[in-house]
């Protein structure tokens, strides 16, 4: 009973102060209440603007393809997109010096390529032709997507295949599993290989520039509407992986007499510090938007993004410097939002990217990121959403575009709109059709802002 009587005090002794400080904020100015406008009056409202902005179509140029971490191949006839068809280069290292021993004889070669990952078809076969490189590859330039591969390499194929991707999933993880483009290489290449100088095998400098300067790999172009198909190849070596590779299977004299003879290998690798540069050409012939392309026409039905050197659209935002002229408001939040459309996209087939990169121009015409970014990835955004849209937060730059307008300050940005991508990306193939500035739900300037009344 006292139990309960102790619980009855404390009770009442919370509803008491609770009384004590609801009668303290209905006394003017006191808690607070006098930071608020004289008439404590705030209205906050969403200005949803669509008319005063434009999307236009533009290519896009100068992708490094050699800083990724993964490589594309093959080649994809993308109903909306067109062709895409990739091609690939590459060093092949030694890791350790082998003594291949006496009259070594290359028995076979293989290039052993892996993938876990394909966009596109996987019921069209590619045709994939290997050549040996005759100049350099550095690892410490920069690749753009436009490098004349082909004029780099032999005209001599080496080694060739017509091969089907697929795609399977880990029974127990539901993971990705590897899988192997396995080509059969001219074995004079391989002989060329493990005849070498010993001292050419012990100094990898040397070993590029006198044996092997590496391999170029060929994509045949595929034709066919909704055929083909890009894979993303694992090619480096990592803690985890040891990375694709050539082998090369070979006997020598004291193999040849054993009792049980096996045949011996070599592994040239494809590692980390080896240089990887993709070649990729883009083919728009036949699409709806080619003769707009970089014409500076707006993209009123839809906005077409695509990676790998391919599309970007430029965002161009009307006069907003009525909002600077507007008395007693406060802008709380500014929101870029685009809706893709699930049909035009086929976001089965293709799935779309899990995040799309907004870039504003600046004065200068340089593309480079808002403030916002830096203030929070995440609160910038960017990101795939369940509604197949993707929100970024441009707050503080839209509001720099209307505070500052003297070109020689510091936080000056300007008002020449902004530009939307997959972030110039050279290893991810995945695109995405948006809605256009003539849709009902197509790009749209969202601000929220607060209206102190008088």
């Amino acid at each position: 009973m006292k139990h309960n009587t102790n619980r009855i005090f404390k009770y009442a002794g919370v509803l008491f102060l609770m009384a004590l400080l609801f009668s303290a904020c209905n006394k003017e100015n006191d808690l607070g209440i006098e930071i608020l406008p004289g008439t404590d009056l705030i209205n906050v409202h969403n200005a949803v603007i669509k008319d005063q902005l434009g999307a236009y179509a533009n290519s896009e140029f100068g992708i490094v393809t050699n800083r990724s971490g993964y490589n594309l191949i093959g080649s994809l006839q993308d109903e909306a997109f067109g062709n895409t068809t990739v091609n690939f280069a590459t060093q092949l290292r030694i890791t350790t010096y082998t003594d291949f021993g006496a009259n070594p004889v290359a028995d076979s070669t293989f290039l052993f390529l892996y993938y876990r990952s394909v966009y596109g078809d996987t019921l069209t076969a590619q045709n994939l032709k290997v050549y040996e490189l005759e100049e350099m590859l550095y690892d410490d330039q920069k690749y753009t997507q436009d490098i004349d591969l082909k004029s780099m390499a032999s005209d001599q194929v080496i080694g060739e295949i017509v091969y089907t991707p697929k795609v399977e999933l880990d029974s127990a993880s539901q993971d990705t599993l590897y899988q192997v483009i396995k080509i059969p290489i001219d074995n004079e290449f391989g002989q060329k290989l493990i005849s070498a100088d010993s001292a050419d095998m012990v100094i990898i400098d040397s070993f590029l520039t006198n044996i092997c300067k590496g391999i170029y790999i060929e994509s045949e172009k595929v034709n066919t509407p909704g055929s083909g198909a890009l894979m993303r190849l694992e090619a480096s070596s990592s803690n985890t992986f040891r990375g694709s590779a050539l082998l090369v299977y070979y006997n020598n004299d004291s193999n040849i007499v054993a009792e049980e003879p096996d045949t011996l290998s070599k592994a040239f690798l494809i590692t980390q510090f080896s240089a990887r540069v993709n070649n990729i050409v883009h083919d728009y012939s036949g699409t709806a938007f080619v003769n707009d392309l970089d014409q500076g026409v707006e993209q009123e039905d839809y906005i077409y993004i695509q990676p790998t050197g391919g599309l970007k659209s430029h965002i161009t935002v009307g006069e907003l410097t009525g909002w600077r002229d507007s008395l007693n408001t406060a802008i709380n939040k500014a929101e870029l939002v685009f809706q893709i459309d699930t049909i035009a996209s086929d976001i089965e087939k293709y799935p779309p990217p899990t995040s799309l990169t907004l870039t504003f121009i600046d004065k200068d015409s340089i593309e480079r990121l808002p403030i916002d970014y830096y203030f929070s990835p995440n609160y910038y955004g960017g990101y795939l959403r369940e509604d197949y849209t993707y929100h970024f937060n441009v707050t503080q730059h839209v509001q720099r575009v209307i505070n500052i307008l003297d070109p020689d300050d510091d936080a000056y940005v300007g008002n020449q709109g902004f530009v939307i991508t997959t972030g110039q990306t050279s290893d991810n193939p995945r695109r995405v059709i948006l809605e256009g500035t003539g849709r009902e739900t197509g790009v749209q300037l969202i601000i929220t802002y607060s209206k102190y009344l008088q």
